[in-house]
């Protein structure tokens, strides 16, 4: 990515913004506009990857990492069951082209829920 996106903001911390979890290659984060009780993004600080399948193809560790991060995030946000939803391409929804990953979790949590 040669743009610079909202969450490479939220990183540099020129955007203010809730976190949840950080380490040296992820930061989570609250949604601004929650879909669920639990709204939190997962976001590699690289902004390398537009995409979940480039990130993939390119480091799988990094996405595993990603993912193993959801199970306490709802536990200790939500419910402890969760949703976890990619938007790839802007007619599913991605308004950012920095892959991240929601995770949703909460007793409210519907179909509907897949922001």
């Amino acid at each position: 990515m040669s743009e610079e996106s909202v969450f490479t903001k939220i990183i540099a911390r020129e955007i203010p913004a809730k976190i949840v979890v950080e380490n040296d290659r992820i930061i989570a984060f609250e949604d601004i506009s929650p879909q669920a009780e639990c709204h939190v993004l997962i976001v590699p600080k690289t902004s390398e990857y537009s995409t979940v399948e480039e990130l993939a193809a390119a480091d799988p560790v990094l996405l595993g990492e990603m993912i193993a991060l959801a199970r306490p995030i709802a536990v200790e946000r939500g419910n402890g069951d969760y949703r976890l939803v990619f938007n790839t391409g802007e007619k599913a929804g991605q308004t950012v082209h920095h892959v991240h990953m929601h995770v949703l979790s909460g007793p409210s949590l519907t179909e509907e829920s897949i922001a």
